[in-house]
């Protein structure tokens, strides 16, 4: 997220051009790219504390690190850099300080993984002369709330005093997680909705072979992905599996009318956020909107206004894939290939329907529910969700094999499969083994996870 975007365009009059919007992200399969966003934490090495925004050894220090060495633009609200730009790429801060990466659309999960790696060598030799750490992990394990320092984003000052309102662990999710996730175009309205509806459906896979937040405040919390759960008690409105995606009827108008009755966070103006939380953007385009009385918006406000919702699965321009726990190198780029592998192989993508086309409503909450405690040992139809978790996998690989996307040495992308492989052969995901090394090596302390599963 970056700096508050000039109110641009012409007023938006009809609920038509909403729908347009979205249906412009419509690419031809030659066009499709691959983004992958990716925190992590960043704390002080000697006492594993979340870094600050000020100060010698704080996230701004990270941030002008940057721009000094290696050209990045800085990107200034109320004259502080809160945001990087370059090469179409993004560094992004979350609220609590999680550093970002938004990486650029690319053609290859090769090009993907480059693009990761370039971006943590040079994090990493900025911080390691400062004696700062970078760890991949869900859910901050050591810290309180309080304990966690707030970025300077006006957003997140409304966002503060709203999600209390709505949801009990809404602050958490802005301070104290991580996530990774990539986005994935779609050809036309047809092909958006069957991606959409099995990314949904195969979110609670994704969620079980990534969990990766099973401690709070230095204690097991009795989940695998703790983030997860977290984002069921933080804003009903804006969260959740979305029925409505697997009734009929389901297109761009229909989700441009789920959009239109989630309650508003802000509009920017004149580069500052004003407070229209609660408020309603049907109002705003009847000019009756309280915070801005008389004016209609923007498309720059709806496009504000769409990266509030926070589902599973989320839609813009493209299907963004939401629901895995931030993890260690070894696991950003599996979560972009496990996803291009089901969505961007036709085969592949009807077997992956095929697999979940009759999972039910009541299925899909329960999984919903029950992942993010039990992870892949959720008992589901009668057998261990890490059984159906094999079959996605297999068919990811398969789809990327067809693919045949070969990097320099000739490899195709399965080899980014690798971590997940082993992760079904042990049946452990990176949760389940951290409470292992919790109860055994690390003799009942959290503080080594900071090193094990640091970048």
């Amino acid at each position: 997220m970056s700096a508050p975007p000039p109110a641009t365009g012409t007023p938006i009059t009809d609920k038509r051009q909403l729908v347009a919007y979205l249906e412009a992200g419509c690419k031809p399969p030659g066009a499709w790219r691959i983004g992958t966003e990716h925190e992590k934490f960043a704390y002080t090495r000697e006492d594993l504390r979340p870094l600050p925004y000020e100060g010698p050894r704080g996230i701004r220090a990270l941030l002008e690190g940057l721009v000094a060495r290696f050209g990045w633009e800085p990107v200034l609200e109320a004259g502080k850099p809160i945001a990087l730009t370059k090469d179409n790429c993004s560094v992004t801060l979350e609220p609590g300080g999680q550093f970002e990466l938004s990486g650029a659309p690319l053609e290859t999960l090769h090009e993907t993984c480059d693009e990761v790696h370039t971006h943590l060598a040079q994090v990493k030799e900025i911080a390691e002369p400062l004696d700062i750490g970078l760890v991949g992990l869900g859910f901050l394990p050591k810290w309180r709330r309080e304990d966690v320092s707030w970025m300077p984003k006006g957003r997140y000052q409304i966002m503060r005093a709203y999600m209390p309102t709505k949801g009990n662990l809404g602050l958490d999710m802005m301070l104290r997680t991580c996530t990774v996730q990539v986005n994935l175009d779609f050809e036309t309205e047809a092909d958006m909705v069957k991606k959409f509806r099995t990314g949904l459906a195969l979110q609670p896979i994704a969620t079980g072979l990534f969990a990766n937040s099973p401690f709070t405040e230095g204690k097991p919390n009795g989940y695998m992905s703790y983030r997860s759960h977290i984002w069921t008690d933080a804003d009903p409105d804006r969260c959740g599996i979305l029925p409505f995606v697997f009734e009929d009827g389901m297109g761009f108008e229909r989700y441009a009318e789920h959009v239109l009755d989630v309650p508003m966070y802000f509009v920017s103006r004149d580069g500052k956020y004003l407070d229209a939380s609660g408020q309603s953007f049907r109002d705003f385009l009847d000019g009756r909107l309280p915070a801005l009385p008389g004016e209609l918006p923007t498309m720059s406000d709806w496009i504000d206004h769409l990266t509030t919702l926070f589902p599973e699965v989320r839609l813009k321009h493209f299907l963004e894939m939401r629901g895995a726990d931030g993890g260690p190198g070894r696991y950003i780029c599996a979560l972009p290939a496990f996803w291009v592998g089901l969505l961007y192989d036709g085969t592949a993508l009807d077997a992956a329907w095929d697999l979940v086309k009759d999972w039910t409503l009541e299925e899909h909450a329960f999984l919903r529910d029950e992942v993010p405690r039990k992870g892949l040992e959720t008992t589901f139809r009668g057998r261990p969700l890490v059984e159906t978790a094999r079959e996605a996998l297999a068919i990811s690989e398969a789809g990327l094999r067809a693919r045949a996307r070969l990097s320099p040495s000739g490899e195709d992308e399965t080899q980014y499969l690798g971590q997940l492989r082993e992760v079904l052969a042990s049946g452990q995901c990176p949760a389940r083994a951290q409470l292992e090394a919790y109860h055994g090596r690390w003799g009942g302390s959290v503080e080594p996870a900071f090193t094990e599963e640091a970048y």
